[in-house]
């Protein structure tokens, strides 16, 4: 157990995911954990679960040994400026925001830091989140391996190098979003057929459920499985064409795209 204090300048669901996460594992005492919202409710449901709050964002970098940065991008500077006077080289921080790099963090603080970036996804909420990360060249193994079990407590956990850290979003970030838009697309055409929207829910979960163990699992390549599903002349292989008329898998491939350049935009 860590007795390192980790302190999030932010209350909202990720920041919550990741603190129950903790608390749940005991991987950090509760007093070991400091929390600030400008949300005075949140900050009260954090009090509930015995962690500390703080009265504001220089307060708690004075108090922690570890800070996340749990706050929208564009917050960030305001952030900055108000803790850089609390902050030294050894605390370390850790950015979770999309398109924020360690250089633009460092940038802001005026000094050299050791830092995590991290880019994790919603379903960190039920523990079965994927996220990405990097380090720093500076940041202790100690100090990183706190921060990597922060996360992988919730899920899964992968490394990259920084310069992949923008285009990864498009892969697990945002994706759950693209999944999402897809299940309505299926539900609200079962809807369309009579099929009772409980049951089509239902049916579509386990086959994403089923589905993402058959990618895991079977060893077959994505092409390959769709190959076995698609049985020449029958059902599926009609659906199928339709989106390859209609350049779906394209279209994906060109949101992704986007979703990555306005990471970069955001981290200017």
């Amino acid at each position: 157990m860590s007795e390192k204090k980790i302190g999030f300048i932010g209350a909202g669901n990720m920041a919550t995911a990741i603190i129950n996460g903790i608390l749940v594992k005991k991987a950090v005492r509760p007093e070991n954990i400091n929390v600030f919202d400008l949300d005075s409710e949140k900050l009260e449901l954090m009090k509930a679960k015995g962690v500390n709050t703080s009265a504001s964002c220089s307060a708690l970098a004075d108090a922690s040994d570890i800070i996340v940065f749990a706050v929208k991008p564009q917050n960030y500077d305001e952030v900055l400026e108000e803790i850089k006077s609390s902050m030294n080289e050894q605390k370390v921080f850790v950015t979770i925001a999309a398109g924020i790099s360690i250089e633009y963090v460092r940038k802001g603080l005026g000094m050299n830091s050791p830092a995590v970036r991290v880019m994790p996804n919603t379903p960190l909420l039920l523990g079965k989140g994927a996220t990405a990360m990097c380090r720093s060249e500076n940041i202790s193994d100690e100090d990183f391996d706190i921060v990597y079990k922060m996360f992988s407590l919730s899920g899964s956990v992968a490394l990259l190098d920084e310069s992949q850290m923008n285009a990864v979003i498009a892969v697990n970030g945002s994706s759950p979003a693209y999944v999402y838009l897809f299940a309505k697309a299926m539900a609200d055409y079962a809807a369309s057929v009579d099929i009772d929207e409980k049951t089509a829910l239902e049916l579509i979960c386990k086959t994403f459920e089923g589905s993402a163990e058959m990618l895991r699992s079977s060893g077959d390549t994505p092409d390959k499985l769709i190959e076995k599903v698609c049985s020449k002349g029958g059902t599926t292989i009609e659906a199928m064409n339709i989106l390859r008329d209609r350049n779906v898998e394209q279209s994906i491939k060109d949101a992704m795209a986007a979703c990555t350049a306005r990471a970069e935009e955001l981290g200017k």
